[in-house]
């Protein structure tokens, strides 16, 4: 039994690493925020980031091993993980970093799983810190927040085509002429 089960579209609580994930529904989003902040004390947002999960769970997939201490980078190179890591249940993940700033300080990821195209409420109403932070998703991962006072670049030209933090995103570049160059 946890203490965050009884939360608003709550699936699941993960403790790794000595870090607390707390992953509901993105419909009930908002709402277990709402119970966070009040009930929880978590009252001061830290961040909001994506993640782009494409492909993960497949036997391509490259990386490092990870270790309490950290990642050893030099063995065993791409391809590094002993066994292919497990499915995630949506190709995105939006991730808010939650502290409660009180007399027991206290970290929590709130986290919510997003196919593509699938919005996710904004929580500004809840954290008003949240509006560049989702902005910021917004504009280099293409993640819909639904009610968003604002939702427009922050980063980028209007005019770019795409979100380069995403793993479809095309690599490659345009060819640079220098001065002195015909």
């Amino acid at each position: 039994m946890s203490e965050f089960d009884s939360l608003p579209g709550y699936v699941e609580e993960r403790i790794r690493v000595a870090e607390t994930t707390v992953v509901v529904e993105p419909g009930e989003l908002v709402e277990a925020a709402t119970v966070l902040r009040d009930e929880h004390g978590f009252n001061f947002l830290a961040d909001v980031t994506a993640v782009d999960y494409l492909g993960w769970g497949h036997a391509d997939v490259s990386g490092y091993i990870g270790t309490p201490s950290g990642r050893d980078i030099n063995a065993p190179m791409t391809q590094g993980y002993q066994v292919v890591p497990l499915a995630k249940p949506k190709r995105f993940a939006m991730n808010y970093h939650l502290l409660s700033i009180s007399e027991r300080p206290r970290r929590l990821r709130l986290q919510t799983w997003l196919d593509e195209g699938e919005p996710v409420p904004t929580v500004i109403p809840v954290w008003p810190t949240a509006d560049w932070h989702e902005r910021e998703a917004f504009d280099l991962m293409g993640i819909a927040i639904d009610g968003h006072p604002d939702l427009k670049r922050i980063l980028l030209d209007d005019d770019w085509d795409g979100h380069p933090l995403r793993k479809d995103y095309p690599l490659g570049g345009e060819p640079v002429r220098f001065s002195g160059e015909e």
